[in-house]
């Protein structure tokens, strides 16, 4: 019974890319730079496969091993962009050519605030790039006293629509949104529109777990669709179904944390089934890498290292397990935005060869080509399987 069950650890990226300077990221090594600023950060479960292996300026002091016991290597984002969307439609097959559209300088266009404002008949405060943290210390007290939603956006392609839960309910907000995604398509089609409940009195409002992501139907076929029609089972973990819109996905798991994202994520590993488990832990990118939170980073990535023995010794004999990331998000670096970085990627099995290096992939759709491969899926991504590279 063939499965492949595939974590992204959001944002952990390893090493700037070549155009790296193009994205304003010259400098940036998610992983390697938290070491560096915080030294007693330790890994050893992914290090004994190979993360400290992986082609990369300094990446041995993560935590070079003689032996590995996993495959391992670095892959480069063929798509423009290093968002969220951008990254997990690529793992899945989708080349994104031509970047979503940002507003980062002016905010949105004068026409597309007055068509929004319009369909929810109230006016909007924000319209800038901030940080979700920062635009509701701004912003959360006159939210509250004219009833008025945030609107904010970032250097992705996001829409965020912030607003009090006991102001405008979170059901209210979900609506707004859903009006948001209708109304951006064409040229203002952002990858996703991206509601932010948030509670609290003034001076201390803090962001709720009530989020919800609006995303883009994906623009091509992804293996979740070719492993559906197959009749697998794809389970998603965390807002994979999101990132999806809900496509080719046959159950999900929404989870609110990266502790109930790993305790789902063996919980459904542990059930007999063929197919795909994909996962996605935020927390590494939302709760941290945004917010340039060195020590939460690290001690997230040490939190989801210490539970991988137990994903592992969940896996079924068939399973493959593929540890990757989407993009990076150095919160060593003064911008709080999202990094154009390599990813690591790790791969473990018990068909699995042991120590061998990958070497630096060109795709993240090399992941959804060795999926496809290993499942019978007859994709034709724009990726190169390594399935013949790995297996014993």
């Amino acid at each position: 019974m063939k499965r492949t069950i595939i974590i992204v650890l959001d944002s952990v990226g390893i090493g700037e890319l070549p155009d790296a300077a193009d994205f304003g990221d010259v400098g940036s090594n998610t992983l390697v730079n938290i070491k560096k600023n915080y030294p007693s950060m330790s890994l050893p479960n992914m290090c004994a496969l190979g993360l400290g292996n992986i082609t990369g300026e300094e990446v041995h002091t993560l935590g070079k091993v003689e032996e590995p016991k996993g495959v391992y290597c670095k892959l480069a984002e063929t798509s423009i962009g290093k968002d969220t969307t951008t990254g997990h439609w690529e793992i899945a097959g989708i080349i994104t050519e031509k970047p979503f559209p940002t507003y980062t300088e002016t905010g949105f266009p004068k026409e597309v605030m007055d068509e929004f404002e319009a369909l929810i008949g109230t006016k909007t405060l924000g319209n800038c790039a901030a940080s979700g943290t920062a635009i509701i210390e701004q912003l959360g007290d006159e939210h509250v006293k004219t009833g008025y939603p945030i609107v904010y956006t970032s250097a992705d392609s996001v829409f965020q629509i912030a607003a009090h839960e006991e102001v405008i309910s979170v059901e209210q907000l979900y609506d707004m949104c859903e009006k948001a995604r209708k109304m951006l398509c064409g040229e203002h089609a952002v990858a996703r529109v991206i509601a932010r409940p948030f509670v609290g009195d003034s001076g201390a409002y803090t962001r709720t777990k009530n989020r919800k992501d609006f995303s883009l139907e994906p623009t091509g076929v992804t293996m979740l669709d070719l492993a559906k029609e197959k009749g697998l089972n794809v389970t998603a973990i965390g807002k994979i179904e999101d990132i999806f819109e809900h496509r080719g996905i046959t159950r999900a798991d929404h989870t609110t944390n990266n502790a109930d994202g790993i305790e789902k994520t063996i919980f459904y590993t542990k059930e007999e089934f063929e197919g795909i488990l994909f996962t996605n832990l935020v927390d590494t990118d939302m709760m941290y890498g945004h917010r340039n939170d060195v020590e939460g980073y690290a001690k997230a990535l040490e939190y989801f290292d210490g539970k991988l023995p137990e994903i592992m010794a969940a896996m079924h004999d068939e399973d493959i397990l593929i540890v990757t990331a989407d993009h990076g998000c150095d919160p060593t670096t003064a911008s709080t935005d999202h990094s154009r970085e390599y990813v690591p990627m790790l791969v473990v099995g018990k068909h699995v060869k042991q120590g061998v290096d990958l070497g630096v992939r060109k795709s993240f759709a090399d992941i959804g080509q060795t999926v496809s491969e290993y499942l019978d899926l007859g994709a034709n991504f724009k990726g190169e399987s390594f399935l013949k590279d790995i297996l014993k």
